[in-house]
Parts: structure tokens; C-alpha cells; sequence
């Protein structure tokens, strides 16, 4: 059995590791552009605020660790091609410019998510960066540390723990968001919340610029300044473009694999294509909502791992299902929290959904335990069926581990009542008697009756 992966970040990674372990005598392959395979890009924005030194401790596997196992790896090399009739690819030597057709039993494509980049003029200029590669990060903090001031173009996850990388650098920085507020992942009023806590906790570092865009970065060679569409011109050292990414489908699309709504790879649970002995995982792979029962795509290193593992156990022969995903992700910035989980209510709205919805603050913990901080806590549910359908927490105080809870009910279509019967843990360090969980939910069902 020979099987092929395009892509060697944390989907790739993990269907080549797992197909080894499946079928030792496999002849297995990962065929990447990267000059890395196996590294956390979601540790980049915390090696670029110095949290630790060593870039190398962001590599999960080496190339050397891969291939001491059995698994060849080809970094600088790019898939121009699949030809599915043939069962064969068309690979770029990207050093050598040569290109060679390889044949396959399996094909697994985990090509990942590319950052967009606006239409904005002068984008060539150097210290303009995206961040999504192992480079990137390298480039981005050796750059910051000759700056004083940086732009971000992009108010989402990345761009948060951004924002905490450079104010920990005392670096100025400013943020353009087209949106009103800063992650519009959330529902409006916890991403007004998030915006005004950054603003109020950043030593007057910080300037965020709503619903504006970057029209042009000025400059000869390096970047010198920012205008934007509204007519705000800026100087500005660097520039970082964090305005998110879209799923690399490209050479799926030319191959005839079939395309989803949302613009990645259609698979059904067990990663499966349309065409036989063709999968796909991870940031360029569709996926499934488990509370809309609709397709969805976020682009998560956890569920790339997921996917990836389930990708190589059908692919060796097993039968394994992904079920799907809650959206369920978190962030920081400094000692606040933001995590989230399910629907929010203006996308429950979208898919029909009658939505009852509460926002409260209470305290994490016993009000006289010295560590008690806040937690804002957003329960959304449906009116007719009284199903939690998501929640969002944000604060100093332990919200995820609240997100985490709903998170465990929404995969058993848990309903208002059912969150009343849990038997959460209490003593005073951990939380209040009765959980803000509880609180959110007892009003709720007010609501609701």
C-alpha cells in the first residue's frame, strides 16, 4: 500500500503518523511546499511575544523523527496536480524546478487554509506579513523587535493574541477592523465587552479602528505609513495582515473532487471524497455542525488532528467516524479569557432557530477566596425545544472552563432543564455555590416559561 499526503502541518502530520502505526509496511509519503512538517502554528503568536526563545520548540516531529519511522518526507515540494483515473499526482521540485508524476493507493489531502489578503495597494512592501507558517512567526518577531510601531489588518483570534505578542513588547500598536467591534465570531454585545476590556487594559499602547479598511501602505521598499478607505493616513513601521484564511482547494477542484457550500472540500465522516481512495482533512476539509445539523468550516489545529487520525484509519482499511464540530475554540489576552462554544445567536437566528438568550456576570469563585475574579457568561437556547444551542464567556475569572461544560451537553442536545440537574463540583477556590452555569440557566427557563 502506498499512500500520499499532500501537507505536513498538524492534518498531514497526523495521517501520515497514524497510517505508519496502522500498516507498518506501508509506504507512506508526505509531499509539502513547507520547508517544515509537524509544527504548532497556534503557538507562533506566543513565541513572537517572547513567551519562549527556541522557534524549534514549536516543531512537534522533525523531518529526521518522521523519516527514522518510515515516512518519507518532501519538503519544498508542490502538488500541481491530481489525476484521479490514473491514481497519480504531478509534484514540483520547488529547488530544482523539476516535475515527476507519483503514483498512489491512497491520497490524502490536507492542504490547509492560505491567509487572505485584501486588495490593498503597495502590498509587496517589505515588513508587510501574513502569519501562517512556521517562517512567518520568525520573520514577524525579528521584525517587531526593530519597530515601534505595528498595524494589524484584522480583528480575529489571531489578531487578539497579536495584540498581547507586541503590548508585552511595548509596542504601539494599532488594529483596523471593518467590522463595529473586534471578533465578530461572537455575537455583538460580548464582542463590544472584548473590545473595551483590550482598550482599558493595554497602557495606552493600543488604538482600534472600526469598520474602516486599509486601502494603501505607503512607502518606497519598506512600508513607512497606512492610509485607509475612510481617508486616516498613519506612519507605521510594519504592517501584519491577519484578515483571516480560506481553505486551499485548488488542485481538488481541477481533479473533479467536489466543493461544499462553504468552499472547502465536501467529506462525508470518514473523510471520504467523492472520489474513491481520495480523502481530505483539516483547514481545507468541510466540516459538519453538530447543533445547526448543517456544514460549516473553522479552521482548528485541534480538529485537524481529529480529522487527520480518522482520514488514516479509513484510508488503511478501518472504519471510523468524525461526527463533527462545535465551533468550540478560546484565546487570551493577558489574564482575560474568551471562549466559546456552539451557536451564537445571530447565527442560530440565521438558521431558523427561535432564540431565548441571557447575559450575566457573576463571580468564578467564593466572593472572600483572595484569587475571585468575574466572568461574563452569554446562554443561548431555542424557545421551542428549550435545547442549549451555544455559549460564549469572556473574563479574568475561569470562562472556559464554563464553555467547556455546555460543550459536553450540546453533543447530547442538552436542554435548559438538563444544564439545571448537572451536579457541577463546588468548594470556594473552585467556584460559588450555586455556578454561574446554574444562575444563567435558572433565568433561562424563566424565559422561557
Amino acid at each position: 500500500m502506498k499512500i500520499i499526503i499532500i501537507g505536513g502541518v498538524a492534518a498531514g502530520a497526523k495521517a501520515a503518523a497514524k497510517s505508519k502505526r496502522i500498516l507498518p509496511d506501508a509506504e507512506v509519503h508526505i509531499y509539502t511546499k513547507d520547508s517544515h512538517v509537524s509544527y504548532s502554528s497556534c503557538g507562533l503568536p506566543y513565541y513572537i511575544a517572547g513567551d519562549f526563545e527556541d522557534w524549534h520548540k514549536l516543531v512537534v516531529r522533525t523531518k529526521e523523527e518522521f523519516e527514522k519511522s518510515g515516512i518519507n518526507i518532501h519538503t519544498g515540494h508542490l502538488v500541481t496536480k491530481i489525476l484521479p483515473a490514473d491514481k497519480r499526482i504531478l509534484v514540483r521540485n520547488l529547488e530544482q524546478g523539476t516535475c515527476d508524476f507519483v503514483d498512489y493507493d491512497k491520497l490524502i489531502i490536507a492542504t490547509g487554509a492560505s491567509p487572505i489578503i485584501p486588495d490593498i495597494k503597495n502590498s509587496g512592501l517589505k515588513n508587510v506579513f501574513s502569519v501562517r507558517t512556521l517562517e512567518d512567526g520568525i520573520n514577524i518577531r525579528n521584525a517587531m523587535e526593530k519597530s515601534q510601531h505595528i498595524t494589524i489588518i484584522g480583528g480575529g483570534y489571531i489578531s487578539i493574541e497579536l495584540i498581547e505578542a507586541f503590548v508585552k513588547n511595548k509596542k504601539k500598536v494599532t488594529l483596523i477592523e471593518r467590522s463595529p467591534f473586534l471578533i465578530s465570531a461572537f455575537d455583538e454585545d460580548i464582542s463590544s465587552l472584548i473590545q473595551a476590556f483590550i482598550l482599558e487594559n493595554s497602557d495606552g499602547l493600543v488604538k482600534i479602528i472600526n469598520e474602516d479598511v486599509v486601502s494603501e501602505f505607503v512607502g518606497e521598499e519598506h512600508i513607512r505609513g497606512i492610509v485607509t478607505a475612510n481617508g486616516l493616513g498613519f506612519e507605521t513601521d510594519m504592517a501584519v495582515i491577519a484578515a483571516g484564511v480560506y481553505p486551499v482547494v485548488d488542485i481538488a477542484q481541477e481533479a473533479g473532487i467536489q466543493i461544499g457550500e462553504t468552499g472547502a472540500i465536501k467529506v462525508n465522516s470518514r473523510m471520504e471524497t467523492n472520489i474513491p481512495d481520495i480523502y481530505a482533512c483539516g483547514d481545507c476539509a468541510e466540516k459538519y455542525n453538530m447543533v445547526s445539523h448543517s456544514p460549516t468550516w473553522v479552521p482548528l489545529g485541534s480538529t485537524a488532528n481529529k480529522e487527520g487520525r480518522v482520514a488514516a484509519i479509513n484510508a488503511c482499511g478501518g472504519v471510523e467516524d468524525f461526527e463533527g464540530i462545535l465551533g468550540s475554540a478560546v484565546l487570551r489576552y493577558h489574564a482575560f479569557t474568551m471562549s466559546i462554544t456552539g451557536l451564537t445567536e445571530k447565527f442560530a437566528q440565521k438558521r431558523g432557530f427561535d432564540t431565548v438568550s441571557v447575559v450575566i456576570t457573576k463571580r468564578d469563585k467564593a466572593g472572600y477566596m483572595p484569587e475571585v475574579k468575574n466572568v461574563t457568561l452569554k446562554l443561548v437556547a431555542d424557545r421551542r425545544s428549550h435545547r442549549i444551542l451555544g455559549a460564549q464567556a469572556i473574563g479574568c475569572g475561569d470562562a472556559d472552563k464554563r464553555v467547556n461544560t455546555v460543550s459536553m451537553g450540546l453533543v447530547r442536545g442538552m436542554t435548559v432543564e438538563d444544564l439545571l440537574d448537572v451536579d457541577l463540583t463546588y468548594a470556594p477556590p473552585f467556584s460559588t455555590s450555586i455556578d454561574i452555569l446554574i444562575s444563567a440557566a435558572r433565568i433561562l427557563k424563566s424565559k422561557l416559561n
